[in-house]
């Protein structure tokens, strides 16, 4: 009876000390996606004459000790203008994952820069926005600066999580608050 009477005293303790004073529900973890792999396709306007040039950089092993492999499939025509489109995917699922389509679905947290090396006479106008009418850049204008000229660069692509936005195209000021590089690849590419 002795125990009886200590387990019913002892029962409003437990009552309280296992209560839950946590009420909050936990935030959600939304890891950053892996991309393993860039491709920029280039269609000229241009309908006969010239060829679709693609860039891509691939890199199978993520953090491994393996280079990117970047390739660029021919020169870029200074006659011409193009239209650009860029698709990321994660080659290191069994079935490669496009993250293009997280990229668009979350275009308020991200944006594509575009970069021409010096004496490159190339441009680039986005043609695509965010729900608040700033730069996506997942498809694009690459347009010459020079009719005819002739040159050899690097084009720079670079895909920005969380940027500051407005940025006026501005890398930097996009990366000053929150934005990181989800990829930034830089191409070795000949126009002429």
């Amino acid at each position: 009876m002795k125990i009886f009477k200590y387990a019913l005293l002892a029962i409003p303790f437990l009552y309280f000390s296992c209560s839950d004073d946590d009420d909050s529900v936990p935030e959600p973890i939304n890891e950053e996606e892996v991309i393993t792999t860039m491709i920029v396709t280039l269609t000229p306007h241009a309908p006969v004459g010239f060829d679709t040039v693609t860039l891509t950089t691939r890199d199978l092993d993520g953090d491994g000790p393996n280079e990117p492999v970047l390739e660029v499939s021919g020169p870029i025509s200074s006659l011409t203008s193009y239209d650009g489109s860029v698709q990321w995917l994660n080659e290191m699922e069994d079935e490669p994952e496009d993250i293009t389509l997280e990229v668009i679905e979350e275009a308020d947290e991200h944006q594509v820069f575009f970069s021409a090396s010096s004496g490159l006479p190339l441009a680039f106008s986005d043609l695509d926005t965010d729900n608040n009418g700033e730069p996506l850049g997942v498809n694009f204008i690459m347009f010459p600066t020079i009719e005819g000229a002739s040159a050899s660069g690097s084009i720079t692509v670079t895909l920005v999580h969380e940027p500051l936005k407005p940025n006026g195209g501005d890398l930097d000021l996009a990366l000053s608050e929150e934005g990181s590089i989800d990829i930034q690849t830089s191409f070795d590419v000949v126009v002429e």
